[in-house]
């Protein structure tokens, strides 16, 4: 791009190669209805419009608008009707608003979040999440809903370790499995096994299928 203001209409996916970046950074290859952009003082500005498309080495995200920023277009926001995949982990994501930090590959996802791993069969959803795909592990805040099979669990903040199975959970935390209700200051549940762990205030209600039983039990 040359110095200034460029304004042009895309009708095929231009590939930027990022000349003199580490390794990592690789190839962004992207496509829209309009670009605008500049250059200068290390600090190149590329701005997607309409139908915005933008694919790393694993990132691909869809929105109505997408901005390329800093010296070496190593941070990607978005808005509007954002969804997106990360092939290495197998995740897909939708919300309104995303930042992507190619340096420390954490990406945030904020106002009506969405985040499906199919692989594990999990639907998590809140208003903000951060996700780390160095250590795949999302920390998830305001109104968390995770569903994995007939576990529904809900709580205020919640971080969930992906290789580990791994969800620990605090600020009104609650597990539901069909007619069983866990509550506790903090829950710990393990995807895999299913154990739950709970610690401070415990309160459950487990119903007995064979009897229609049903028990309830509270520690302080």
């Amino acid at each position: 791009m040359n110095r200034g203001h460029i304004t042009g209409r895309l009708t095929a996916i231009i590939i930027l190669i990022l000349l003199g970046l580490p390794a990592a950074a690789g190839t962004i290859s992207f496509k829209a209805d309009s670009m605008s952009g500049n250059t200068g003082s290390g600090q190149e500005t590329t701005i997607l419009s309409g139908r915005a498309w933008i694919s790393t080495d694993d990132i691909e995200i869809h929105a109505d608008r997408i901005e390329l920023s800093g010296s070496n277009y190593d941070i990607i926001t978005a808005t509007g009707n954002i969804n997106g995949t990360n092939s290495d982990s197998g995740i897909t994501f939708s919300s309104d608003r995303l930042s992507y930090d190619r340096r420390t590959d954490i990406i945030k996802l904020e106002g009506n979040v969405t985040l499906i791993d199919t692989e594990n069969d999990v639907n998590a959803k809140a208003y903000l999440i951060e996700y780390n795909q160095k250590t795949e592990t999302a920390v998830l805040q305001m109104n968390v809903k995770l569903v994995q099979k007939d576990s529904v669990c809900t709580s205020a903040l919640a971080t969930w370790r992906k290789d580990e199975k791994m969800l620990e959970m605090s600020g009104s935390p609650k597990i539901v499995q069909k007619d069983d209700v866990f509550t506790a200051q903090e829950i710990t549940f393990n995807l895999d096994t299913e154990e739950i762990t709970l610690d401070g205030k415990v309160r459950g209600t487990v119903t007995d299928t064979d009897d229609s039983s049903e028990t309830g039990e509270e520690s302080e």
